[in-house]
Parts: C-alpha cells; sequence; structure tokens
C-alpha cells in the first residue's frame, strides 16, 4: 500500500489531486460490513488485498483523503479528513491524533487561504476534522477564504438542535463543537438541500441513509463523468453486493437505496465511482452484472 500523495489527473476540464492522510487496517471485514461474509472476501482476494484487505490478520483496509479539485477557475476540497489534536474517545484511531496533512496539501500546491469551497459529504469525524485547526488553544477555520458546504439534515441531526445526534455518543458532541461551530461562528457554512451547484462541472446531490444528509458530489465535465459518493461505500464488496451495509450506516434501508440509485447511475452513465476510503487508485469503475448486482472494472491510475 502506499498512503503518499497519488499524482492528479484531469476529467475534462476539472483536475483532480488525492491527499492521504492516513492508509492502514481500519477494523475486521465484517466488523465493518456485517452483513457481508467470509467467502466473498476470501473468493475476491486477489484483488481486493492488498488495497482493500488484508487476508492474514482478516482487516479491512480504510483511507482517510481528501479529493482537490480544480473546477472553474477555483480550488474544491472534497472531505476534510480527521485532523489533528481532535478529542475523540469512542474512536481511538481519531483520538488525538498528530499528523502532516497540511504539510501535504502544500505538497499538492494547496494552500489553505486559497482554497475556494470546502465540501463535506456529510457529518462524520473523519469528513470534517480539518475544516478547523487550533490556534492559540482556539479551533478556527482552516480555509479563511473558503465557503463550507454542509447538507443541513447533518447539521440539525449532529448539532445543538438534535441534541447532538440524541446524545448517543460524546464523540458527536465533541466534533460538533470543534469543526463545524467554529465556521458556523466565523459566517463561512452554507447549509444545503435537495441540491447544490458548485459550478457548471459540479452538482451535489443527496444520498441519505448512511447519516440524515449523506451526500455525493457529482462531476460533469465534456465527455467524462464522476460520483464522490462519500461514505456510501467503506469497500469494494458493497458494489458487489449492494446491500450490504457498513456498520456505521444510520438507517439501513435509506442506505441501500441510495446505494443502489448511485451505482446504478454510474454503470448507466459510465460515471467513475470515487468513495472516500477507498484505497489502491481510490476509484472503482462499475458495470451491472447479474440480478441487481454489479461488478467492477480495476483500474491501475487514478
Amino acid at each position: 500500500m502506499n498512503s503518499e500523495r497519488i499524482p492528479g489527473t484531469k476529467l475534462g476540464e476539472v483536475e483532480i489531486l488525492r491527499v492521504v492522510e492516513w492508509q492502514g487496517a481500519f477494523l475486521p471485514a465484517r466488523q465493518l460490513v456485517p452483513e457481508s461474509t467470509e467467502e466473498e472476501w476470501r473468493e475476491n482476494a486477489d484483488w481486493l488485498a492488498p488495497d482493500h484487505w488484508l487476508p492474514d490478520t482478516d482487516q479491512a483496509v480504510g483511507t482517510l483523503q481528501t479529493w482537490v479539485l480544480r473546477s472553474a477557475g477555483r480550488t474544491v476540497l472534497v472531505d476534510a479528513g480527521v485532523g489533528n489534536g481532535r478529542e475523540r474517545p469512542g474512536s481511538p484511531l481519531f483520538h488525538r491524533r498528530e499528523g502532516d496533512f497540511l504539510a501535504r496539501l502544500a505538497e499538492a500546491d494547496v494552500r489553505p487561504e486559497e482554497v475556494d469551497v470546502v465540501v463535506n459529504t456529510h457529518l462524520h469525524a473523519d469528513h470534517v476534522g480539518w475544516n478547523t485547526h487550533d490556534v492559540d488553544g482556539e479551533w478556527v477555520p482552516t480555509f479563511p477564504n473558503a465557503q463550507y458546504l454542509l447538507p443541513a439534515a447533518d447539521d440539525a441531526f449532529f448539532g445543538p438542535a438534535g441534541g447532538y445526534a440524541g446524545g448517543r455518543r460524546e464523540d458527536d458532541r465533541l466534533l460538533y463543537e470543534d469543526s463545524i461551530a467554529p465556521v458556523h461562528r466565523a459566517g463561512l457554512l452554507t447549509l444545503w438541500q435537495d441540491a447544490h451547484r458548485i459550478d457548471e462541472h459540479l452538482t451535489l446531490e443527496p444520498a441519505p441513509g448512511h447519516s440524515p444528509g449523506s451526500s455525493v458530489l457529482r462531476l460533469a465535465s465534456g465527455d467524462d463523468r464522476a460520483v464522490f459518493v462519500g461514505d456510501l461505500l467503506h469497500s469494494p464488496v458493497q458494489i458487489l453486493d449492494p446491500t450490504h451495509n457498513s456498520c456505521f450506516c444510520l438507517d439501513p434501508a435509506k442506505a441501500q437505496a441510495s446505494r443502489r440509485r448511485i451505482l446504478e447511475r454510474a454503470a448507466d452513465q459510465h460515471e467513475l465511482v470515487i468513495p472516500a476510503h477507498f484505497g489502491g487508485t481510490g476509484t472503482a469503475e462499475v458495470r451491472r452484472a447479474g440480478q441487481g448486482g454489479f461488478s467492477l472494472v480495476r483500474r491501475t491510475t487514478a
């Protein structure tokens, strides 16, 4: 596995770069995707390993990454990782993490003050962390000139109006207070619903289920198509059988419906599928297969 930044490519007029915050063994395979079977992983081991699965330890591989899009003269970040110095007692991998993500952004020629748009596909800790950073003990927006885009449904559910996701986990309150509330106070947060067009190439659309406001970002430029699907997919086994939810999906039935709808469109319109946490190239080409299922065409470049 290579945890370094993968060189960029272009889809139509949009340049795409991938900046990796962390990559490695994440969770046991059937803990991450509880409805999957050992046979599904073993039968596909030749291409699941090592980018998506470590057979010797039966661990699913996870990647924390941000996609950088240069579109219509602006710099757009898709998801904002975990961040540094966060109190996440319920998530040991994220708790008080320290990494070099901002240095990696700089290597990609991305300076925080030059970022125009930050997309949070949904409000989970590993998608909003770098919204802010610590300055003299205070959380302030990392990208001071950016418009932050967040689904209104997630803001309502995870914020104080929803009792910080109903008080299920202390982490939900902590992440809202350190990664979302400061952006609200700075006047940089735009809450959207139904759909939101960023520019002539990029459009946000709801895909609820993983979270109430879980969303996807569609890219259409020239003849090229892609869809950044956030956490609709944590593993390729969910493409092979879209009824498989991850252990993090809050509404299983809605997550299944959103996953199938997005995959059907991707197969029919030849959209490149770009999940938030895939290893390898981080992308997948999807084709219809069998009775309501899908297959993958392996890519060797991003």
